[in-house]
């Protein structure tokens, strides 16, 4: 299994940022997928999952309405589309399938 995340940086408070996983090793288009984030001293926590068709997805409260996780089961990948972006988003931001997680990808939120 490999789960490998792209597409973070630095942006503005306000900005946008699209963070995309490409998955391997494992029949994706049967897998629920999920995002989590760990900020700089504290626990890793759930953002968003998204079931196998991408038929329900799933929010934390603290990302609701401004975040939206998708996925294309053509590409084996999965993508969470982050706007309105606040400085408190900053973290590193994990792919997840069962017990396997991507190497992360950061992002700074910050003017």
């Amino acid at each position: 299994v490999r789960l490998v995340e792209s597409g973070g940086g630095l942006v503005l408070p306000g900005g946008s940022l699209r963070l995309s996983c490409a998955a391997s090793g494992f029949t994706f288009s049967s897998a629920g997928m999920s995002w989590y984030r760990q900020a700089p001293g504290k626990e890793r926590e759930w953002v968003a999952t998204i079931t196998s068709l991408g038929g329900s997805t799933y929010y934390a409260d603290s990302v609701k309405g401004r975040f939206t996780i998708s996925r294309d089961n053509a590409k084996n990948t999965v993508y969470l589309q982050m706007n309105s972006l606040k400085p408190e988003d900053t973290a590193v931001y994990y792919c997840n399938w069962r017990s396997y997680w991507g190497q992360g990808t950061q992002v700074t939120v910050s003017s």
